[in-house]
C-alpha cells in the first residue's frame, strides 16, 4: 500500500501518525506528492488530488481521513484499532469535534492566503469564533481527563494544534489554555508526532487571535 500525503496537510499528518502508531511502517510505504499541481504522482491514483490517499494493493485508492483510518484499522487486531465506534460515544464526539474545528481553520487559514483586498473579513471573523470556541471546550475536556487514549480524536488533536504552531499562527491557542498545552507538549516526544512535524509556514498575516 502507498499512503500519498503533502507535508503541510494537517489531514495527511493524522494519517501518517496513524501508520506507525500501529506499527503498519513495513505495510504502507509513505510518500509525498505535490497539491495544485496537474504533474502530480497522485493524480493517477486520485483524480480529486487531496491527501491522505491511500491506494490500496488491489487498484483502489481511499482518500478523506477518515476512511483511510477505516483500511489501516482493518490492518490491526481489534483493540489497537485507532477510530472509536459507537460503543465509545465520547470518544467519536470528541474526534467529530477536532474534525471540525481543523475543518474551519483550514479554511480561516485559506482566506488569509489570499490577496488581501480578495479576503472576506466575514469568512474570518466566522471560522476565527468557531476557532476559539471550540479550543475552549477542547480545554476544558482536556482538563477533565479526555484525550487520555491515543486514538483518532487524539491524533486529530495532535496535528491541528500543531498546524496552528507551524502553519497557522494567526491562531494563539496555547493562551489561557494550559491543558492543551500539557497535552501538546507531552504528545510532542512520541515517535510518531516528532517524525511528522509540518514545515514552517507563514499562515497569514491578520493579528493572531487568543
Amino acid at each position: 500500500m502507498r499512503l500519498f500525503h503533502a507535508p503541510g496537510s494537517p489531514y495527511a499528518r493524522i494519517a501518517r501518525m496513524a501508520v506507525i502508531e500501529l506499527g503498519l511502517e513495513d505495510r504502507v510505504r509513505v510518500e509525498e506528492a505535490t497539491l495544485r499541481d496537474p504533474a502530480s504522482v497522485l493524480l493517477p491514483f486520485n483524480p480529486v488530488g487531496r491527501v491522505p490517499s491511500l491506494a490500496l494493493d488491489g487498484g483502489a485508492t481511499v482518500t478523506e481521513t477518515t476512511p483511510v483510518l477505516m483500511v489501516l484499522d482493518s490492518l490491526v487486531e481489534p483493540a489497537r484499532r485507532l477510530l472509536p465506534g459507537p460503543d465509545r460515544p465520547r470518544a467519536l464526539a470528541r474526534y467529530g469535534r477536532v474534525l471540525g474545528m481543523l475543518d474551519g481553520i483550514a479554511v480561516w487559514n485559506r482566506e488569509l492566503r489570499r490577496p488581501a483586498h480578495e479576503r472576506s473579513p466575514g469568512v474570518i471573523a466566522l471560522e476565527a469564533h468557531r476557532a476559539v470556541r471550540v479550543a475552549d471546550a477542547l480545554e476544558q475536556d482536556v482538563a477533565a481527563g479526555g484525550f487520555a487514549t491515543i486514538d483518532a480524536a487524539w491524533l486529530a488533536l495532535v496535528s491541528v494544534l500543531g498546524y496552528c504552531l507551524r502553519r497557522h499562527k494567526a491562531f494563539e491557542w496555547r493562551q489561557g489554555r494550559p491543558a492543551l498545552a500539557a497535552l501538546f507538549d507531552a504528545a510532542s516526544a512520541r515517535p510518531s508526532v516528532a517524525a511528522t512535524v509540518p514545515p514552517e509556514g507563514m499562515g497569514g498575516t491578520a493579528p493572531p487571535v487568543r
